[in-house]
């Protein structure tokens, strides 16, 4: 049950209704263009499958027998050579396209291996040499100065081993043991994750046949009305957030970042750009609860953060993202083995991925940990979903809640994971009756995200 309406006059203004249609027809154009826009962005995941094969293949010499088939599969080495012959040369960098031709042994595809260009004139000269090594006779001394030219670790062992070097001299002990324990973290503690996850569903799952769950809380919902919610989303966050703002803001932000290294320039723009997005949808919100009797105003505000007890709100986070977790894994992989990889992945993932800069991650982790979680979980489960539920019903209100999230995202082969993991939040949201939880369960669920990306990149 959702608290009733305040008193508040269902009469809008004409200008009102108006403006509310004018940015619905705006936002579901810019919505619209941007998922049928996302078709053609690439895909993260060959990338990460990439970084996750050579990280693999970097920790093999560490990884005790009985795991290796556990971890590494059956011939990582294989593996990776595979993926790089399934990848477009174009997309590969210097580096990749150095592994490919170090694991490469076909005759044919060497000698066109040979005719690969390369941006560093260093590294051409390596690639040079792996591409016809069959024809070369080198000492040891040969070897050793072309290993010099790449400080890559896993590139400088396969050449190694391609140019005629042993076991003892090729591998980097110390290189091997980190990408292990990279390794273990990025591949051991999901699973685990995902384990302890399905206990917890399971069991929830079966305290509800039982009828054993406790009774949710009174949904409070602050006396707010559709034409609100329409004039918050549509014209608050995406006409003024995503499409004005920026056109105001770029100009300014590249001129702050003129002569920075390309990672940080990213960081800045992301983290800057997010707070530029954030600040009108937030600011609309402002003025409509400043609007509203404080006299109805319930116990705990009109969101209903509830910051106490705070330990309790970390739990119940952690609890709704290790449930939410094997249902939203198992989307995306149906999704995959049914439709493909339909791209358009989230550009920041890609951003994290292959950033080197201390400075710039402390941004992009801000971003995607802190503001995200904070601003998203404010709008979409603090105020819409309480907000439509009063209309549509509590089911309605999580439904429509977590597709106006997914579709926010402008990725049409995430939009089913992210409808699963809204999904999530939303019952989170009805289940504690307070808003903090959803966000401790939106930033371990960023986070997270963001330390895999950490460990595959570094």
């Amino acid at each position: 049950m959702t608290s009733p309406p305040s008193g508040r006059s269902t009469a809008a203004p004409a200008w009102k209704v108006l403006l509310a249609l004018l940015s619905l027809v705006l936002a579901t154009t810019v919505w619209a263009l941007g998922l049928v826009d996302s078709f053609s962005k690439p895909s993260v995941a060959p990338a990460l499958s990439l970084e996750q094969q050579e990280l693999t293949l970097l920790a093999q010499p560490q990884i005790p027998a009985p795991l290796r088939t556990l971890l590494l599969g059956a011939d990582a080495s294989e593996s990776l050579l595979n993926s790089l012959r399934d990848t477009p040369l174009e997309r590969l960098d210097d580096r990749q396209k150095l592994l490919f031709t170090a694991l490469e042994t076909d005759p044919d595809h060497l000698s066109s291996l040979q005719q690969v260009e390369l941006d560093s004139a260093d590294l051409l000269q390596l690639q040079r040499a792996l591409a016809d090594r069959d024809n070369l006779s080198l000492t040891a001394d040969d070897r050793s100065r072309l290993l010099l030219l790449t400080p890559d670790p896993l590139t400088r062992r396969l050449a190694c081993e391609a140019l005629g070097g042993g076991d003892d001299s090729c591998v980097d002990q110390a290189s091997a043991t980190k990408a292990a324990r990279r390794l273990v973290i990025s591949e051991l503690l999901p699973l685990l994750a995902l384990l302890i996850g399905g206990l917890l569903l399971l069991r929830h799952l079966w305290q509800l046949l039982r009828r054993r769950l406790p009774s949710w809380p009174m949904l409070l919902a602050p006396p707010l009305n559709v034409l609100d919610m329409v004039l918050l989303v549509a014209g608050g966050f995406v006409v003024l957030g995503e499409v004005l703002m920026p056109l105001l803001v770029i100009p300014l932000s590249s001129g702050l970042t003129r002569g920075l290294s390309v990672p940080l320039t990213q960081g800045i723009n992301v983290f800057f750009g997010y707070v530029v997005l954030a600040g009108p949808p937030l600011l609309i919100l402002r003025q409509q609860l400043r609007q509203l009797d404080p006299a109805q105003m319930p116990s705990g505000g009109w969101l209903q953060w509830r910051l106490q007890p705070l330990v309790t709100a970390v739990l119940q986070g952690a609890r709704g993202w290790l449930m939410v977790l094997p249902p939203v894994v198992l989307t995306g992989w149906l999704i995959t083995r049914l439709l493909g990889d339909q791209g358009g992945s989230n550009p920041l993932l890609e951003i994290v991925l292959n950033s080197q800069d201390p400075l710039a991650l402390l941004l992009l982790s801000l971003t995607a940990v802190v503001l995200a979680p904070l601003f998203e979980e404010t709008i979409f489960r603090g105020v819409l979903l309480p907000v439509l539920s009063r209309s549509l019903g509590r089911a309605g209100g999580v439904l429509v809640s977590a597709l106006v999230f997914a579709v926010a995202h402008l990725s049409i082969g995430e939009l089913p994971p992210l409808l699963v993991l809204g999904l999530g939040l939303g019952l989170l949201r009805l289940s504690t009756g307070r808003l903090l939880p959803c966000v401790v369960m939106h930033a371990l669920w960023n986070g997270v995200t963001f330390l895999n990306l950490v460990l595959l990149g570094s």
